[in-house]
């Protein structure tokens, strides 16, 4: 079985020879390759290139074009400060949205594009023709509520969400049609799976989140599904107070980072919604040692039962011991699928038909 099949029938709920394995990599990958994280993120042949060669020393299912954010923004003209071997900052004093008023000179500057846009649709290119049908090649982009952040700081889009809700749904708006536009890119160059990140999203309530985010995170996930590709939501933090709204998005695979206990994840979200996760990339990984995390990661499956991914909470950081990463792989590739009814924790929690949010 192919990791690329071995993804999808996780996702379609089919029997699978055994555990898909789809963790995140960025600065791991870069080093993996031997070049420095500028390069890695800028240049299209070198994420590649990084990616594949990952993928081939731990077993990877996939490979991903996740890099540091927000190509959207940067292309739209936001500022961005760039380190030779660091993940390049947005300055917040700098946003591009800072003033309101600029707000319509962004809008209608018409179509995304620019060097960030076109870097990642080659490396797109470039990976679906190293790793053919092997693996999924996974493209990403933006979530509404983080693309918003990046263009008019995180601190001013908080403040906005309260004293001028008119101006942040517009905002909300514009960063919607620029992710849809950006994923239909990703899709046509190859892209089997889109992932949405929206860090941004787990910093505000269930009020805020389902007045101003959850709607348009639905309409992306509608748009990508509407292109033949599949979709992975990715929001890090402590997302339990929206695990309800989340439910009702529609997403084929859920990320779920450590700070939400695994088996609440499961009971909320319900039996049949495939998930990720969530070892502590840190503590768990990093700072683990293998036979560790084989039990960790046993713990994980005994929470979550079946419609599972191996992966880490987020991003494997760099610095992890090989043989760490190495340990997830020998558990995913020595496991198949539980039945959900195995997990004593399933069924036990609450909010498992949660209405749409609207």
């Amino acid at each position: 079985m192919t990791g690329r099949e071995r993804i999808l029938g996780t996702l379609d709920g089919r029997p699978t020879d055994h555990l898909a394995l789809m963790p995140i990599t960025m600065m791991f990958a870069a080093d993996m390759m031997g070049v420095k994280y500028e390069r890695y993120a800028r240049e299209h042949t070198a994420m590649a290139d990084a990616q594949v060669k990952t993928a081939e020393i731990f077993g990877f299912d996939h490979v991903s074009a996740i890099g540091p954010p927000a190509p959207e923004g940067a292309d739209l003209g936001a500022s961005v400060e760039w380190f030779t071997d660091q993940p390049p900052s947005m300055p917040e004093a700098n946003a591009l949205v800072a003033d309101k008023h600029d707000f319509e000179q962004v809008r209608t500057r018409g179509p995304i594009a620019g060097e960030r846009i076109e870097n990642r649709i080659r490396g797109i290119e470039r990976m679906r023709g190293l790793v053919g049908k092997e693996l999924i090649v996974e493209g990403w982009v933006s979530g509404p509520c983080a693309a918003a952040a990046d263009l008019r700081g995180i601190n001013r889009l908080m403040m906005d969400f309260y004293d001028d809700p008119g101006f942040a749904h517009s905002l909300l708006e514009f960063a919607l049609e620029t992710g849809i536009r950006f994923a239909e890119m990703q899709i046509d160059a190859g892209a089997d799976i889109i992932g949405i990140g929206d860090a941004a999203a787990s910093i505000v309530g269930p009020r805020i989140y389902n007045e101003f985010v959850w709607a348009r995170e639905k309409k992306l996930v509608g748009a990508i599904h509407a292109k033949g590709a599949r979709v992975r939501l990715h929001i890090c933090g402590n997302i339990r107070r929206i695990l309800g709204s989340i439910r009702t998005l529609g997403c084929d695979l859920i990320d779920i980072d450590s700070p939400v206990p695994m088996d609440e994840a499961r009971s909320v979200l319900g039996t049949h919604q495939s998930l990720a996760g969530n070892l502590d990339p840190v503590r768990e990984l990093l700072d683990s040692s293998p036979e560790a995390i084989q039990q960790n990661l046993e713990n994980v499956q005994q929470q979550v039962g079946g419609h599972w991914i191996v992966a880490a909470g987020c991003e494997i950081p760099r610095g992890t011991p090989k043989e760490n990463v190495l340990a997830m792989t020998r558990f995913a590739q020595s496991r198949t699928q539980m039945e959900n009814a195995k997990s004593s924790s399933i069924g036990k929690g609450m909010l498992l038909a949660q209405p749409d949010p609207q």
